[in-house]
């Protein structure tokens, strides 16, 4: 069994805008990861109608970049699939209904993150096609913590 590894960190200030790389980040239990979007209420999807318990962090499996660029033989980057944690050698199925250990904070899946119309406006791409089934996941924070790209998923 291969370790799962925190590959990169992405976070955005604001909706709509471009996102970035972080070296580490805190992630903060209730609030989601501090300098993000989410975090600060900012995100496109911060509405009252909508369950903000779902919206502190989302998880994209490493490989997932490569296949939605083979189905739209298309070069994105990370940054374009706006998630927040890239995790190589990702594996769900290990981690359902457990609590799971990133740097010095504790995480646990809530359900997956299936594209939206919203990101495939933004990229002019049909994100649907390309990231169906492989959307990712969404977490939420059990435990504060310092978290930093090349930590251990710990489980």
């Amino acid at each position: 069994m291969k370790t799962m590894t925190l590959h990169a960190i992405i976070i955005g200030k604001k909706a709509k805008e471009p996102l970035q790389y972080a070296d580490s980040v805190r992630a903060v239990h209730g609030k989601g990861l501090e300098g993000d979007r989410y975090f600060y209420g900012q995100g496109t999807f911060n509405k009252p109608q909508l369950s903000q318990d779902v919206r502190e962090v989302t998880i994209l499996p490493y490989e997932t970049l490569s296949e939605c660029n083979r189905r739209l033989d298309s070069s994105l980057d990370f940054l374009d699939l706006r998630r927040n944690l890239i995790i190589k050698n990702f594996d769900p199925s290990l981690l359902e209904d457990k609590e799971f250990t990133i740097g010095t904070a504790k995480f646990r899946i809530v359900r997956t993150c299936p594209p939206c119309r919203y990101i495939s406006r933004l990229l002019n791409e049909d994100m649907m096609k390309g990231l169906k089934y492989i959307g990712g996941h969404r977490a939420i924070i059990i435990k504060s913590g310092m978290i930093s790209v090349g930590n251990d998923v710990i489980y």
